[in-house]
């Protein structure tokens, strides 16, 4: 893509959506968690507060910004941070109920923070001594790391235009990214990029650099406040501090992948619990009998009873199913070799894919048993089904049914990538 052809994109994308929020520099230092019991507590207090609101904002697509502040100034943004660089390295397994906590809460702000994870983990695993000592350091006071991952226009979405290479003396980055989940919150982009040698790398960008532009352009149905814009790089100065190499945490047997997809998977299941809960709500503050039934009220309804069992069981099978998931990653985490980290994707591909089923089901009863009056758009009760349906797009499920099977049935490992 030439500099005339990212200018028209830009300018497009500008057409179609809004300029990106301002996000000043960070003026205060972030609370440390110290240590898990503290960091479940803390996501459990700020669920609390998200939650209000949450209808309103997904209505008039507001950006969470005063709330995204919160949550990181709450010290839930480090809690990966290695307890050698200062921070409180949690489990796998609260790393991944705080996420869920979240999303029942609100989906949106519940993914959000997703990619700033991963790359944590990217930098963990993959950073030199003095990048992590760097970054780690940054995040623990409270920055926050965006994405650019994703292209649109190439063969799949792990084909990268985007690119840096020297001129003049000088290390310059150009492309475009769509689907930059967090990104407009974000005090740091953290594209995927291609070096000169062809190997995939990612690179640390501060906001403010210049040649870095972001766009509010994200229109899709679901998900509608997870700042996933488009964010365009022109003539891009960087340098190698900025730079870790990306293939190398796939060349070797990482829990990478699984810990990826751990987040994406608690997510899924936030929603999912949240659905439920606002079903039981819902359906024993309003729901009315059917009129072939002589019956006080709706909840009473054997076939809402039942209903309401059924994805409860399926909501509490998730549940346990993301606990499980998180114990196995933890293994992988502490010894990382090809049967460690195999069974740590297939244990969360399978959280990811009940998980997903779960939070459409019960989406979909609340709908259902809610009635007619539950499709008012004051309720908002819509958008549990419409964040569940558009947040299991990141990568298909179908696909976690093909690694699960073959492992168990074939005993082939799965492959190493960020989508399992």
């Amino acid at each position: 893509m030439t500099t005339t052809d990212r200018k028209l994109h830009r300018e497009a994308a500008l057409t179609s959506g809004k300029p990106a929020p301002h996000i000043p520099p960070r003026r205060t230092k972030a609370h440390i968690i110290k240590d898990d019991a503290e960091a479940i507590a803390v996501a459990q207090e700020l669920a609390r507060g998200f939650a209000v609101g949450a209808v309103e904002r997904d209505r008039e697509r507001r950006l969470p910004l005063a709330e995204i502040e919160r949550f990181s100034q709450s010290g839930l943004w480090a809690i990966t941070v290695p307890k050698d660089y200062g921070g409180a390295g949690v489990s796998a397994v609260t790393l991944a109920e705080v996420t869920a906590i979240i999303s029942a809460a609100d989906g949106s702000i519940g993914q959000i923070p997703q990619n700033h994870f991963y790359m944590v983990e990217a930098l963990r695993l993959a950073g030199s001594e003095e990048q992590k000592r760097h970054y780690f350091q940054r995040i623990l006071d409270g920055d926050r790391l965006g994405n650019a991952f994703t292209e649109i226009g190439t063969k799949t979405p792990v084909d990268y235009k985007t690119h840096f290479a020297e001129r003049d003396g000088r290390l310059l980055l150009n492309g475009q990214k769509f689907y930059s989940t967090g990104s407009l919150f974000a005090h740091i982009i953290v594209v995927v990029a291609k070096g000169p040698d062809g190997r995939v790398n990612i690179v640390f960008i501060d906001r403010a650099t210049a040649g870095l532009s972001l766009v509010d352009d994200w229109t899709s149905f679901g998900q509608r406040t997870t700042g996933s814009g488009t964010v365009t790089f022109d003539e891009v100065e960087i340098t190698p501090f900025q730079v870790v190499d990306h293939n190398v945490v796939f060349e070797r047997p990482t829990p990478m992948g699984p810990f990826a997809q751990i987040i994406h998977a608690a997510v899924q299941v936030g929603i999912a619990r949240g659905a439920l809960a606002e079903t039981i709500s819902y359906v024993r503050a309003h729901a009315r009998p059917f009129f072939e039934l002589s019956i006080e009220h709706g909840y009473e309804d054997p076939h809402t009873i039942h209903a309401v069992g059924d994805v409860s069981i399926r909501v509490h099978a998730a549940d346990a199913l993301l606990t499980r998931a998180g114990r196995i990653l933890d293994g992988a985490l502490a010894a990382p070799d090809e049967k460690t980290v195999a069974a740590a994707s297939i244990a969360v591909a399978e959280v990811k894919s009940l998980g997903t089923e779960a939070a459409q089901l019960a989406s979909t009863k609340l709908i259902e048993l809610g009635g007619a009056r539950s499709t008012l758009e004051s309720y908002g009760l819509d958008r549990y089904w419409r964040n569940a349906r558009t947040h299991s797009l990141h990568d298909p499920v179908r696909w976690k049914y093909h690694h699960i099977g073959n492992f168990y049935l074939n005993g082939v490992l799965p492959p190493r990538h960020g989508a399992i």
